[in-house]
């Protein structure tokens, strides 16, 4: 059986967006359950917009998501180099495009952009198909001599049937079919010998031996004239797969407004590599059990064409922060310090963790675990651990310290505590802590909540947070006599 063989061909002209990820993702994974190869080759004919930082973001993005590859930039073999504009330097295109014109497959087109322009508003007046009239595929010898002489540059053209069906077994969609009077003769090479999508796309998966082409069904119509192509070289044509495109929550196209469109933003928020690659895999590929959490080794292992849809499948933002929420918690508390610091790192907010004691960071992660959706959420939830002098949230004071009805008792309670922590050796375990409060409610014949609340406030400025007595265990004798007698110096 011949090795599978898939690429991701991503065009360095801006941010890895969340579709292309959804591309790369599924043939990544198709090669990894087929024991097959995994290449990435950039498609970098775009002159005008393709850029090295755009390169980058694209390497950059693979890393994270740990996409590993078995052949690409970096990585060289028998097929590189997996640049396009570094194939075309060797002459690679220029060579099939010759063969095409020898065998009669293709022409040179002198036909100016102004008159294509001009036959294809023609072309809608009268209500038909807007595309180019071919009107050089019929050019004698002569015709073309004359247009040479006029120092007319050509691109080179390639010959569409006029008539007739293109159809194809696409491996998820079923049977394919195009009318073939509809399409134009699309240019293969443009006159300064860039080749174009199209062309260069399928000259390099034959020369790579590409076996299988899985990409998002907004390459479907691309399809016919690229068979075309391997017909009129005379190769073998891949296995096509054309994947569910990818919508907002409102059916329209992925865009801003539905949350992160470019990959890494997902990543300076904070979710993790592993949540955005399971909640990917959920999006237009399902398992018999209707199973949502993944680890990325079962995604390898059930992974399956036959298993993908072909309705486009909604991105929903809040399932991946769930996702993402789940992983979390599923993480250690060194585990999840690793990752936090990683992000800190990554994002260049060195600063918000400054002077802070990593192992104290390690168990206020810990105790505030339950609660984090994303990395970002942690320097908030625990900051009031590390800082001197604690902020008050304007809600914790008005409602708990100096309301009407709870202005006294939170006094009598904060000097109570202040009083016995300093004259007695209390342990300061959370479960002794628990106690000496409970113990005082029982003593003033007042609720605990009315005991709680006010130290909680005193403690961290806040109304909420961990568990009470854990917080108060992991902050330390000192830091909360000191803190709880700055706040009755501040409010009473």
């Amino acid at each position: 059986m011949k090795e599978v063989r898939v690429r991701f061909a991503p065009s360095p002209t801006g941010d890895l967006h969340i579709g292309g990820v959804h591309t790369a993702l599924f043939n990544w994974l198709f090669a990894r359950n087929q024991n097959g190869k995994f290449i990435l080759r950039i498609e970098d004919t775009d002159e005008i917009r393709s850029s090295s930082k755009s390169v980058q973001i694209i390497l950059d993005a693979m890393k994270w998501l740990k996409f590993d590859q078995d052949e690409g930039p970096g990585i060289e073999s028998k097929y590189s180099p997996y640049y396009q504009m570094k194939r075309k330097e060797q002459g690679i295109y220029q060579k099939y495009a010759n063969e095409l014109v020898s065998k009669g497959f293709a022409y040179p087109c002198y036909c100016t952009c102004q008159e294509i322009d001009k036959v294809r508003k023609k072309s809608q007046a009268n209500k038909l198909p807007s595309k180019y009239d071919k009107k050089c595929r019929y050019l004698t010898l002569e015709d073309k001599k004359q247009e040479k002489n006029k120092g007319k540059k050509a691109v080179l053209r390639f010959k569409m049937p006029n008539c007739g069906t293109t159809v194809f077994i696409d491996l998820i969609r079923g049977r394919v079919e195009f009318d073939n009077s509809l399409f134009d003769d699309f240019i293969i090479m443009k006159a300064n010998g860039v080749p174009t999508y199209n062309f260069a796309c399928t000259v390099d998966d034959y020369l790579m031996e590409i076996t299988h082409v899985l990409r998002g069904d907004d390459h479907i119509s691309n399809t016919p004239k690229q068979i075309h192509i391997y017909n009129a070289l005379g190769w073998q044509i891949p296995e096509f797969a054309h994947m569910s495109m990818i919508l907002g929550s409102d059916g329209t196209r992925l865009s801003k407004r539905h949350g992160h469109i470019s990959v890494l933003e997902y990543r300076n928020e904070g979710y993790l590599q592993e949540a955005l690659v399971n909640y990917l895999a959920l999006l237009g590929w399902s398992t018999e059990d209707g199973r949502q959490i993944f680890n990325i080794e079962d995604l390898k292992r059930s992974f399956s064409i036959k298993r993908c849809g072909a309705s486009p499948a909604i991105f929903d933002i809040e399932k991946l922060l769930w996702i993402n929420g789940e992983k979390i918690r599923s993480k250690n508390s060194e585990q999840l310090l690793r990752l936090f610091i990683d992000w800190v790192r990554y994002t260049n907010n060195e600063k918000l963790i400054e002077g802070w004691d990593i192992k104290l960071l390690q168990k206020a992660i810990f105790l505030e675990q339950e609660k984090i959706k994303l990395l970002k959420d942690i320097p908030f939830l625990v900051n009031f651990f590390f800082i001197e002098n604690i902020e008050y949230h304007e809600e914790a004071v008005s409602k708990i310290l100096l309301s009407s009805k709870s202005r006294d008792i939170a006094e009598l309670v904060l000097n109570e505590a202040i009083m016995r922590f300093t004259k007695y050796q209390y342990d300061f375990s959370a479960l002794a802590l628990e106690e000496y409060a409970r113990n005082l409610a029982k003593e003033k014949n007042i609720k605990t909540g009315d005991v709680f609340h006010p130290i909680r406030v005193a403690v961290s400025g806040r109304t909420h947070g961990p568990s009470l007595f854990h917080m108060m265990e992991l902050l330390g004798k000192d830091k909360i006599v000191k803190r709880i007698a700055a706040t009755i110096k501040k409010f009473f």
